[in-house]
């Protein structure tokens, strides 16, 4: 379960680079399902494991995603290990992280050769904000869809060596944290 479109699209793109590039391989026995939103994470999380289909949620560490992740409900259903947070794998300076982050330095750069948003200085000077408010602050027609559609188009013509290290090895530990959720 991953709280949004956006999140699907940013997951489903980036194992995409990472299978093809040989780093790391999502299980293709996984479905990648948004949610529309971390609340509804819990939702539909407690519904498929009472089918008894293995789950596992992905949840920003923000606020929301923190109060889908404390839910006993969740956490009786999936359990801890199952509960996969942002800030588990995200190594840099944003104290709540969310998925955007941590792609964070080739978001700029997308944003910025697709979209002509260039949010650079701002994002440096701003190292411990989330980039998606470092991108709503600067750019008057700021959209999170319009920015993940632009990385997806970004991921056709490069391959994961154009993720910078710290990106890589983050997603790397993701995807091998969803895979070993769902053994």
């Amino acid at each position: 379960m991953l709280e949004g479109l956006t999140d699907y699209w940013y997951l489903d793109a980036t194992a995409s680079m990472l299978r093809a590039s040989k780093i790391a391989d999502l299980s293709d026995k996984i479905a990648l399902v948004p949610a529309s939103s971390a609340g509804k994470v819990v939702y539909f999380a407690t519904i498929l494991h009472a089918h008894n289909l293995k789950v596992a949620a992905l949840l920003d560490s923000d606020a929301a995603g923190d109060a889908a992740a404390s839910q006993d409900t969740l956490v009786n259903a999936l359990g801890n290990k199952r509960i996969i947070r942002t800030k588990d794998v995200y190594s840099g300076s944003v104290k709540k992280p969310e998925i955007e982050d941590i792609l964070r330095d080739t978001l700029v750069e997308v944003g910025k050769s697709v979209l002509g948003w260039d949010v650079a200085k701002q994002a440096k000077q701003q190292a411990t904000r989330p980039i998606v408010d470092v991108f709503a602050d600067g750019i008057a027609d700021f959209s999170k869809y319009k920015l993940a559609k632009a990385y997806l188009k970004w991921t056709q013509t490069n391959d994961a060596s154009k993720l910078t290290p710290d990106e890589r090895t983050s997603w790397e530990s993701l995807i091998n944290r969803i895979n070993a959720a769902l053994k």
